[in-house]
């Protein structure tokens, strides 16, 4: 359709013919520019030029978003302006991650949102969630604990499906947005999200650069145009990067002025840990032997105890006794032989 947002932004010198002429024609009802000839737009001219770009500044300075706050009068349409413009089912919405890993992740900051974590005392970046949150990402208790929080978040989820991390562990915001690449992260500049939010995915994490290497980051929960619902730490109501909580809020994806960070796809199994064969000792050959000799000689033993316990007069064994008979016979002189005493 033609009033579709075209991913892009619309703006002085734009080309698409059927662009300009449904952004005129929506202009001209939108300003009442009807009754007045002298700044009514001509759809049939597919030029955006200057008196384009002053209508739509008057169209954006008459009207707020759909969010209820004033349009940026800028000139340009972008995804909020062309919401209002056209309505807001014109403009891409996703409310939902693709990947299991990063749906885990949100599940997860949803969970400590509806906690209602705070830092304990107030004002403090301490408490039994937020210290947590410093330790897994390596970061002593009581520093700035936007970005634990969201790698707690991440660890968390990979922990429970059995796969590795892939964000990169660390507390800081812009650190994370500098080493996200080398750990496989796709990285989304904010002027290339404004123009087209539908790259904007949930699970993202969204990064805010406020110079002086301070930052802020939270997670892109879903997207609804040019605005973004968010889970995020270490905020409040007010959207400032030194709150005391966990919050979900709403943000204009403009104001997120550094990027968006995506691990969709890097969630990779562990393989089950193995224990290593252990090698059985240099002697255990020797053993076996030893023990099967020790066996042999205590069976040939017990058969002998046996046989002797058999024979007739106790321990004497068969050749004991024919010399005893043979010591009782008569001899030639008609005489017994004195007997002969066995073992002493």
């Amino acid at each position: 359709m033609a009033t579709d947002y075209p991913g892009r932004l619309v703006k002085l010198g734009e080309h698409d013919a059927r662009i300009v002429r449904a952004v005129k024609t929506a202009l001209n009802r939108a300003l009442a520019l009807s009754r007045r000839p002298e700044l009514r737009l001509n759809p049939a001219n597919p030029s955006f030029g200057a008196t384009t770009k002053r209508a739509v500044q008057l169209f954006q300075a008459r009207h707020v978003d759909t969010k209820g706050r004033p349009l940026k009068v800028d000139g340009e349409i972008g995804a909020i302006t062309w919401a209002v413009l056209f309505g807001p089912e014109t403009v891409p919405s996703t409310v939902s991650a693709g990947d299991p890993l990063l749906a885990r992740v949100l599940a997860i900051a949803a969970a400590e949102e509806a906690k209602a974590v705070r830092e304990q005392p107030r004002n403090s970046n301490r408490g039994p969630e937020v210290d947590a949150y410093l330790r897994r990402a390596g970061v002593a208790p009581g520093y700035a604990w936007c970005c634990a929080f969201v790698y707690w978040c991440f660890d968390e989820a990979a922990r429970s499906l059995a796969l590795g991390n892939p964000m990169l562990r660390t507390a800081g915001c812009l650190n994370h947005w500098n080493g996200a690449v080398a750990r496989g992260a796709v990285r989304l500049p904010t002027r290339d999200a404004v123009a087209d939010p539908q790259r904007v995915r949930p699970g993202m994490v969204f990064i805010m650069d406020f110079g002086g290497g301070a930052g802020h980051t939270g997670l892109v929960e879903s997207v609804q145009g040019g605005f973004a619902t968010t889970l995020e730490g270490n905020t409040d109501a007010s959207r400032t990067r030194e709150g005391g909580g966990v919050y979900r809020l709403t943000r204009k994806l403009a104001e997120i002025n550094k990027g968006f960070v995506d691990y969709a796809g890097l969630g990779v199994a562990i393989a089950p840990v193995r224990a290593p064969a252990v090698a059985p000792p240099a002697n255990a050959a020797r053993r076996v032997t030893t023990t099967k000799a020790k066996k042999a000689t205590k069976t040939t033993t017990a058969t002998t105890a046996t046989t002797a316990k058999a024979t007739p007069g106790g321990t004497k064994t068969a050749s004991a006794k024919a010399v005893s008979r043979a010591a009782q016979a008569p001899t030639a002189a008609g005489r017994r032989r004195a007997p002969i005493t066995i073992g002493g």
